[in-house]
Formats: C-alpha cells, structure tokens, sequence
C-alpha cells in the first residue's frame, strides 16, 4: 500500500509542477492578448504570428494544465448528487468513473493523436498563413502529452479513492 501512495503523491508532484509552469504560460498569454488588442485598435495593425501565438498559447495551457485541473478537482461536473454524498461513496464515483470513463478516453485520445503528431512531425508542419508560426508540429505534440498527464492523474485519483473505499487513508477535507 505505501508503493501506491509514493506513486501517487509522485504523481501529484508532477502535475503541480507542470501546472505551475502552465500558470506562466498564462500570464505571456495575457501579455500576449494586451499587446494585440493595442496593436489592432490603437495601431490598426494586426499579425498572423501573433494571433496564432494567442491559440498556440491558449492550447499548450489547456492540453497541458488538464491534470493540474483534476488534481484540484476543478473540472466541471454535475455535483447535485456528488456534493451530497459522503466521502466513500465520493470515492467510488471516481473510482468507477477512472475506470469506464476517464481511462478508456485518455486511451482513445492518446492512440488516435499519436499519427496525426507523427505526420505533422513527418512535414514540420507549420502555419499555411504568411507570417504564421512555423512549429506546429510542437503544439500537436501536446495532445498526446497533455492527455497522458491526465491519464496519470487518473491513476492517482484511482489509487486514492481505491485507498478511501478501503478504508486505509482518510479522505482530504477541502475547504468549501
């Protein structure tokens, strides 16, 4: 049992830093959006680059931030019945959910995403757009990468909500 809770905890770790890191990644974006707002209606000039670096940006931040966003149980869902319900049976929701529907979705996501990375990687895909980013194939990249952090924040809420419905760790209280 203290394997499955280092393993875990591991994960959590990860996914904390990574969204840490992602919390930066917002802040440019912002910088980013400023700076074209002001260019278009102060200037009245606009850029391809800097437009697709704003959706570049907005999904690196969404593809990669999804774990830290589980691991925080901020993810959107329908609480009129989980909120009401204890702890065990909170527990089993997520644990039942991991398994018929977080996992196999990853799972798809994953293996469907590896050849279109693979092809965009294959042409270095860019931008079709004069004056676009070039890299494409480096934010394709993240989808893959996105959805596996998901998966192993999965496997750590698997792994504690396992724990809670058998009664060797407590259920984390959070502040309401």
């Amino acid at each position: 049992m203290n394997a499955l809770i280092i393993l875990a905890k591991g994960i959590d770790k990860i996914n904390e830093y990574v969204g840490r890191f992602v919390s930066w990644i917002t802040a440019l974006l912002v910088v980013v959006v400023f700076g074209d707002v002001v260019m278009r209606y102060v200037f009245r000039i606009s850029y391809v680059f800097t437009q697709e670096l704003e959706w570049h940006l907005f999904g690196f931040i969404f593809l990669m931030g999804a774990g830290y966003t589980l691991l925080h149980d901020g993810h959107v869902r329908v609480d009129i019945i989980y909120q009401k319900i204890g702890a065990k049976a909170q527990a089993w929701i997520n644990f039942i959910g991991c398994i018929f529907f977080l996992f196999p979705g990853c799972y798809l996501i994953i293996s469907t995403s590896l050849g279109f990375v693979e092809n965009s990687f294959a042409i270095f895909e860019g931008s079709p757009d004069p004056g676009g980013i070039p890299l494409r194939f480096i934010l394709k990249s993240m989808i893959p990468l996105g959805f596996t952090l998901v998966w192993l924040q999965g496997v750590s809420l698997f792994i504690k909500s396992f724990l809670v419905i058998i009664g060797r760790e407590e259920p984390k209280q959070e502040a309401v």
